[in-house]
């Protein structure tokens, strides 16, 4: 393909009636004041999107418009520009025609760019136009950091060989961070977690190696394994990072901190525990910069939601949301804060450990080595005039009693508790010592979720179910499960070969309608049970997971992976 040609855009934008001249005189206009790129402030002043520019720079320059989105990008050709690059010029490779190098830009019209590419890829290059924003979370994903984990382990492992004798405790607080080969590991690791989106990373001392495992989606991936040397040093300067006691190696122990990673701000709690072959870290990640989703977008069917919408506007009750943990459930729990959370609320929340900061809410953290307990803060809270209490985990008697007395008393209080679905958790607070008018009166609406995880868009293909899945779904689903779209995700680029991008939850919701306010306070848990059971009228966790099978949203294995959690 000859050089592409210099083009203004602004006026592309006119010529093909996406942008008015005023927008783009005022567009200018600020250019002259900021000096940020004008393509930039188009997409920021609302005058176009990023795809309308793309497109219109394709049919201006007679070359495709790529879809990152469902494009299937391969590692080893993406490698072949370097990823500062690939960054600086925002463009990577696509693909390999031959003759030339396919390569993606979001802006084709930078002549130096083209050039600079041409000199390292060594061949001609054939343009396509993507979008900015998806191309920078391509790089992201796939300028993966697993050889450079792995060569910074070998160097750490080296320099601990050399010197046996070093003092780990003058190694964490004498070297600066740039110099220290454990903390280049560590920003490696956090960089790579980022970008595939861990939840979770696990640092695991085994008999003869260490392992580094991220868990992606609710399901761990081995990343690294290494010298189990290293562990040492790896724990240390993670303790000092958490403020932890690095002389302590007997107890397990918990802690935070916060790292900028690719400008995200990413709180990271910290746990340790002492193990056979050494102490075991496990850090959560909760990266700030992906905002809570708002109660639309969690997944919950629309009849489910509208209840619970229902349910927020009330002055008083109590809403549980209940589940194994890692189930979504604070999550649940924050966008239904998120949706109430005005100047006219007092919020306040009493958690272990807060986990996202809300601006507007009093959020306060449970410390049980002062004595500042779930119940003592709870107690305190409703001192404080609130209007909606969240209470992390209902974990005692006294916790529950005093939960319950605040629905009672004009307060809307949310919390969690761990039990396999929406029917038994009146019973379980019954179990668990509350006053059987308490649970009847107080008590709103019990969600129980779970999570599954969603077939990736870019690779997912037609599959017909299996004679034993099919009996399954048809059991979960009745004569609907012949009319299903079934699909399964082949393994790409975008979803790091597993066929699965990100998760979605599956819910079932008890209301506390009459009837079953009545058999509540009967005393026999079999009337309750039934008479919740024809409440949700079968709306329960396998059929709503069974009913995202039949959309296409994940697939039958998924679904039975996780249903053998689920009451029938």
């Amino acid at each position: 393909m000859p050089r592409p040609e210099k083009v203004r855009l602004g006026e592309i934008l006119v010529q093909q009636k996406l942008l008015t001249e005023d927008q783009l005189l005022a567009a200018l206009d600020q250019q002259k004041k900021t000096g940020r790129r004008l393509g930039r402030l188009f997409v920021e002043c609302g005058f176009v999107t990023e795809d309308e520019i793309a497109s219109a720079l394709a049919r201006q320059l007679k070359v495709p418009y790529v879809n990152l989105k469902v494009f299937d990008t391969r590692s080893e050709l993406v490698n072949l520009l370097p990823e500062t690059i690939a960054r600086r010029f925002r463009a990577i490779v696509l693909e390999d025609l031959g003759s030339a190098m396919r390569v993606g830009m979001a802006d084709p019209t930078d002549l130096n760019a083209y050039d600079e590419m041409a000199r390292l890829l060594r061949r001609d290059i054939s343009l396509a136009v993507v979008s900015e924003t998806v191309l920078l979370q391509v790089i992201d994903r796939l300028y993966r950091r697993t050889s450079e984990i792995t060569g910074l382990a070998q160097e750490l492992q080296a320099e601990l060989a050399d010197a046996p004798a070093v003092d780990f405790g003058t190694l964490g607080t004498t070297l600066s961070v740039e110099e220290a080969p454990v903390a280049k590991l560590l920003q490696s690791v956090f960089e790579d977690a980022v970008s595939v989106r861990a939840s979770d990373v696990h640092i695991e001392p085994m008999e003869s190696r260490l392992q580094i495992r991220f868990r992606i989606d609710g399901v761990l991936h081995l990343q690294t394994e290494s010298d189990l040397r290293i562990a040492s040093a790896l724990v240390l300067r993670l303790k000092l990072m958490a403020g932890l006691d690095i002389s302590e190696k007997r107890l397990p122990q918990d802690g935070r901190f916060n790292v900028k990673v690719r400008n995200y701000s990413v709180d990271v709690r910290v746990s340790s525990m002492p193990t056979q072959h050494g102490e075991s870290m496990v850090m959560r990640l909760l990266t700030q910069a992906t905002g809570l989703l708002g109660l639309d977008h969690i997944g919950m069917p629309p009849d489910m939601l509208a209840k619970l919408k229902s349910v927020l506007q009330r002055p008083s009750g109590m809403v549980l949301v209940t589940g194994p943990t890692g189930s979504g459930k604070t999550t649940t729990l924050y966008s239904a804060l998120s949706a109430i959370n005005t100047p006219a609320r007092k919020i306040i929340t009493v958690e272990d450990p807060v986990e996202y900061r809300i601006p507007g809410i009093n959020q306060v953290q449970v410390q049980e080595k002062i004595d500042l307990s779930f119940d003592r803060v709870l107690r305190a809270a409703l001192r404080q005039d609130p209007d909606v209490i969240l209470v992390g985990e209902m974990r005692d008697q006294a916790t529950v009693e005093t939960g319950l007395r605040a629905a009672l008393t004009g307060h809307l209080v949310f919390s969690t508790l761990h039990t396999n679905d929406a029917v038994s958790t009146p019973i379980r607070l019954l179990d668990m010592g509350a006053p059987r008018y308490m649970v009847a009166l107080s008590l709103q609406l019990v969600i129980a979720q779970r999570l599954v995880r969603v077939i990736c868009e870019s690779c997912a293909e037609p599959r017909e179910p299996t004679p034993a899945e099919r009996e399954w779904l048809t059991l979960s689903l009745g004569e609907a499960a012949g009319h299903g779209t079934y699909q399964r995700g082949r393994g790409c680029s975008h979803c790091n070969g597993t066929g699965f991008l990100g998760r979605s939850g599956v819910y079932e919701m008890l209301e506390m309608t009459r009837p079953v306010v009545e058999a509540a306070n009967h005393a026999d848990p079999a009337t309750f049970v039934r008479v919740g059971n024809e409440q949700m009228g079968g709306r329960t966790l396998r059929h709503h997971g069974a009913t995202l099978v039949a959309a296409g949203r994940t697939t039958v294995d998924e679904a039975m992976r996780v249903s053998s959690q689920w009451a029938d």
